[in-house]
């Protein structure tokens, strides 16, 4: 698997950076369904032959089978969500390499992309053409249905003197769709996904409202609490409304985004600019005002012509300055399919984090979280992001849901982010502002800082520029060093790529920017950060009160064996890498380093509690919903 990483970097860096990662096992303790999607998704997050079907031609594939046929349970207007039963029948021969592509919007071929060749040369890529001008939101094999092969499901077709001498197979698909506002079409493919080639189109399939609102998640939009922000999705530009508490109402800022907006070279066409892209509607955004801290309001949004969401109660942080908090915090989540399809990026834990913190919010005990970089992983395809915010919907739309950059969201050469890989896959960080709106400083500068109870949390960039002098540097020297420690008196450091862990990455791509260490962990120390949170590698681990990779203190177990951090008498920062919400969970280092003190490599998310004089923190396994971790750090 270390070859395989180190050769898959090699042609990264040598092809313009293409990119995955290993999968890790599946918990028997998960529900069923999430067990099946895991196991199902095993190794997708990696280069798969999938998430290379832009890069196929298109062969010429006779079949001149009179039987072969395509069709859907479902021929009315799609519901917002629902699971399509496709049927294939009439197969003379079933296949291993027989698939099924569900494709939007429907009209989306080969002909269509016939302007865009001179693209495709660009990349370096001379076949005739890609495979379709639009990528495939999703595919099964045929095969997933276990009675395809055996042709269990027969079907005579001619009869001869009452005997029947020809018989078809068939096969049923089930495939989890949700409102994408374009119509869809599944298509029938021979060939696999290396030599792909189309046998039948199903019809198209229509939702009943692509102007539907939908997809709504909070989010704060001061240290007061005294207002919240809702952003949702619509296929309408109008303006609508958000109503909430009793008889209030307040209007959406619409926005959107279009192909021309997103990042390209000279040298490659991006995904998000060509074969990746999918119209992303209208982002609405509207501010909910006069509300008062830590209340439960009830909210809808949308409007008579558009229609309207379902009722909501979401619960308000409290103010910066209160006693106490109550917040999620992880990073690297991305999603999963509630199907068996395969799709361009797959995050395998992301559906068991997601629905362990639901159930950490339907006891009440959670007032925000915060999602530290690397959202939806749709890296240029744009489709990913309604799948995203459909998966997010049960927590981010009844707490605050707060956010920072990562590299999949920003980075592209020549775009202005600090680091030049194409982990974006175009989109250079509109789609990700667009969809998530913080209070941040301006358009393309995504630091900000923001208090809830005991806490100030500094929240940075580690995509643009950082080097002391520049904006952000000056920026986060400045907030830190303004925090009132007796009103706040718990400061966190956030941001996505780290400064300490055991997963060292490659030569030619480390986890560790070493520039990055040295030019920002003196503010650290400076200001007296207590806990510094970061993502980017995917797993969990805790450090010492660390600074220059020296211990500078070392926890003691209290009475209740917890370790505990007494900052009284301040020494210097507690890391803590928390990317292991979603993406395949990566190892650590067989050599420990003194300042790593626990390292766990499973899926989850930490949760944690701040009062005026401790703070408690938990690495919370999503599989079981116990705490691997815990450890305290307090204040006298």
């Amino acid at each position: 698997m270390e070859i395989f990483r180190v050769l898959r970097i090699f042609l990264v860096f040598t092809i313009f950076f293409l990119m995955g990662d290993p999968y890790c096992s599946v918990s028997s303790s998960l529900p069923e369904r999430l067990v099946k999607s895991r196991a199902a998704h095993h190794n997708y997050t990696a280069i798969s032959e999938f998430r290379l079907l832009n890069r196929k031609t298109l062969e010429y594939c006779p079949d001149p089978n009179p039987y072969l046929q395509i069709t859907t349970s479902s021929t009315a207007k799609l519901f917002d969500e629902e699971y399509i039963t496709v049927n294939i029948a009439g197969v003379l021969l079933p296949s291993t390499h027989h698939w099924v592509a569900m494709i939007s919007p429907s009209h989306s071929s080969v002909a269509a992309c016939l302007e865009n060749a001179i693209l495709y040369a660009q990349t370096g890529d001379t076949a005739s053409l890609p495979l379709l001008c639009h990528y495939p939101v999703k595919a099964q094999y045929v095969s997933n249905d276990t009675d395809y092969l055996s042709c269990k499901k027969k079907e005579c077709k001619e009869k001869v003197n009452g005997i029947c001498v020809l018989s078809t197979c068939g096969a049923s698909l089930s495939f989890h769709v949700i409102n994408i506002r374009t119509d869809i079409e599944f298509v029938l493919f021979s060939g696999g996904f290396v030599t792909p080639c189309i046998l039948r189109r199903s019809q198209p399939l229509t939702f009943a409202n692509p102007n539907k609102p939908l997809y709504g998640h909070l989010s704060s939009t001061d240290s007061t609490a005294n207002s919240m922000r809702v952003t949702w999705v619509s296929g309408n530009q109008q303006p609508q409304n958000v109503q909430y508490g009793n008889g209030k109402s307040a209007t959406s800022l619409v926005s959107t985004f279009s192909q021309t907006d997103m990042c390209n070279t000279f040298y490659l066409q991006s995904p998000a600019k060509d074969f990746g892209w999918h119209d992303p509607g209208y982002i609405h955004s509207a501010v909910m005002t006069g509300l008062n801290p830590s209340t439960k309001y009830s909210y809808r949004y949308g409007s008579d012509s558009s229609g309207w969401s379902n009722w909501t109660t979401l619960k308000t942080p409290p103010a910066g300055g209160s006693d106490e908090l109550k917040f999620l915090a992880f990073g690297d989540m991305g999603k999963a399919p509630r199907d068996n399809s395969t799709e361009h990026y797959i995050q395998p834990g992301s559906l068991s984090v997601i629905e362990a913190m639901a159930d950490e919010l339907s006891s009440g005990g959670v007032d925000s979280i915060f999602h530290i970089g690397d959202i939806s992983y749709a890296t240029g395809f744009l489709v990913e992001w309604d799948f995203f915010l459909h998966q997010i919907g049960p927590v981010a739309s009844k707490v605050s849901y707060m956010t920072a950059i990562g590299n999949h969201e920003r980075d592209y050469k020549s775009s202005g982010s600090f680091y030049s890989t194409p982990d974006s896959g175009g989109e250079c960080g509109i789609p990700y502002e667009t969809y998530f709106p913080m209070p941040a400083v301006a358009k393309d500068k995504p630091w900000y800082s923001i208090e809830q109870g005991s806490v100030h949390f500094t929240v940075i960039s580690t995509e643009h520029i950082w080097t002391p002098n520049s904006e952000q540097y000056t920026w986060m020297k400045k907030d830190m060093a303004a925090v009132d420690r007796s009103r706040t008196p718990w400061l966190i450091f956030t941001g996505h790529r780290p400064m300490y862990t055991s997963s060292g990455g490659i030569i030619v791509q480390p986890n560790v920017d070493y520039t990055f260490v040295h030019s920002v962990e003196p503010l650290l120390l400076a200001n007296k950060v207590d806990l510094v949170l970061f993502g980017h590698v995917h797993n969990y681990e805790r450090t010492c009160a660390v600074y220059k990779r020296q211990c500078k203190a070392m926890p003691k177990k209290d009475e209740n064996g917890i370790d505990t951090y007494d900052n009284t008498n301040y020494s210097a920062p507690v890391h803590a890498v928390i990317g292991m919400a979603g993406f395949s969970l990566d190892g650590f280092s067989p050599i420990a380093n003194a300042w790593s003190l626990i390292r766990i490599s499973k899926y989850g998310y930490t949760k944690m509690h701040a009062m005026k004089k401790e703070l408690k923190v938990e690495f919370v396994n999503a599989d079981t919903r116990k705490a691997e971790d815990s450890f305290r750090i307090t204040k006298s």
